[in-house]
């Protein structure tokens, strides 16, 4: 019996309903993507129902490039793909765990490390492009087994819950209150011209908006910061 029969055959002894009409739809759509993909996994065309090999092109193959990252003083010679962010080449390739993948789009802010002194997230920033620079991770900010001011206040003032987005909220504070004594202004800095004054807590909230706390240890962050900008 040809195809054509069969499938009339098949379409006479169906009884028109709402669950038939669903199987027949997913019948349907499983056809067409295995034809588009080269499988046949109902057996009507011929068709071999194993996938087609991956085709390894030379497009398709990582580019490995030399970087020079000097993390918290100490110099780390990598060979990595340029695609690397400098997330990844922390994590994974330094094993410093202290930097935090968050939402990797640039977000949430567990991320954030500082490069000569800015705060930067790393999830979108390329490790290549950063040869050379200072880069300081939470792990960098203690000296001589001496916690840095910012951590001590976290931990005086209960800074956190989790802990996950600590570390990018340490060192984006860090970053931030440098920014405040350059006199640079926020979004709701008022008097342009006293921009280096004191900080209030809407200033705090302001310029640590880039980092959020899934626990929503908000006011024990800003205690923590405003208390570390009093005494500097």
């Amino acid at each position: 019996m040809s195809t054509k029969k069969q499938s009339s055959k098949m379409v006479a002894t169906w009884k028109i309903s709402r669950r038939n009409v669903l199987k027949a739809s997913a019948a349907l759509a499983t056809a067409l993507t295995s034809r588009m993909t080269g499988a046949d996994p109902l057996g009507v065309g011929g068709v071999s129902s194993s996938p087609p090999a991956m085709r390894n092109t030379d497009d398709q193959a990582p580019t490995l490039m030399q970087v020079r990252l000097n993390v918290n003083s100490q110099v780390h010679d990598l060979t990595i793909d340029s695609r690397t962010t400098l997330l990844d080449a922390l994590r994974e390739h330094l094993d410093m765990k202290g930097t935090k993948k968050g939402c990797d789009h640039g977000q949430c802010g567990a991320c954030t490390v500082l490069i000569d002194g800015r705060r930067t997230n790393a999830c979108l920033s390329l490790a290549l492009i950063h040869d050379g620079q200072a880069i300081t991770t939470i792990e960098g900010l203690s000296r001589d087994d001496q916690l840095h001011p910012l951590q001590a206040a976290f931990i005086e003032h209960d800074g956190f819950q989790c802990g996950y987005c600590t570390p990018g909220q340490i060192c984006s504070a860090v970053g931030m209150l440098d920014e405040a004594r350059k006199g640079m202004p926020s979004h709701v800095t008022r008097n342009l011209e006293s921009a280096a004054g004191a900080l209030t807590e809407e200033e705090i909230r302001e310029r640590m908006s880039g980092n959020l706390c899934r626990c929503s240890a908000y006011p024990n962050i800003v205690a923590a910061i405003g208390a570390v900008a009093e005494q500097r």
